[in-house]
């Protein structure tokens, strides 16, 4: 998978944002077949509170920022259905919003490189069509699929109540 990425607010340096999406996005490939066809493409925005608190508004009627928005643009169906071959499909579009992603990293006690990571797979995975707000089931495989491309990147189980 190809990731565009676009840094439009102050997310501090080190890391190199653009080098940990890619490394996220390749982790991720890595456990979930199906985004690893090199077709797709998605675009990450390293946005600001208010950039994401207006997409939150305009596209999901929520007046307030949240640390990740996902946007896809392929059904589950027809991402499972694409073969290697042929013209790029875009998988859909992801924002992170810098102030919300470091409090929580904050609370957490975890690095905002560590949590920014784990929240790019968390908005991947909703593009490929997982959803945790389905079932507890659901939010489990989900939250699995998480763990093991985090530890891929050496990034401890940001749940700390699963053996993957």
């Amino acid at each position: 998978m190809e990731l565009d990425t676009e840094i439009e607010a102050a997310w501090p340096s080190p890391p190199d944002w653009e080098d940990l999406a890619n490394r996220a996005a390749a982790a991720l490939s890595g456990v979930t077949p199906e985004l690893a066809n090199p077709r797709l493409s998605a675009s990450l925005l390293f946005a600001d509170d208010a950039e994401v608190h207006a997409l939150n508004r305009e596209w999901r009627g929520k007046d307030r920022p949240t640390n990740v928005l996902s946007f896809p643009m392929l059904e589950r169906a027809d991402l499972l259905a694409l073969t290697p071959d042929g013209p790029p499909e875009l998988l859909g579009d992801i924002a992170l919003a810098l102030e919300t992603c470091a409090r929580e990293a904050a609370d957490k006690g975890i690095s905002l490189e560590h949590h920014a990571a784990h929240l790019i797979v968390h908005g991947l995975l909703h593009l490929a069509g997982h959803d945790h707000e389905i079932s507890p089931a659901d939010a489990r495989a989900m939250e699995l699929i998480e763990i093991k491309a985090l530890a891929l990147l050496g990034i401890a189980d940001p749940y700390g109540d699963h053996d993957a």
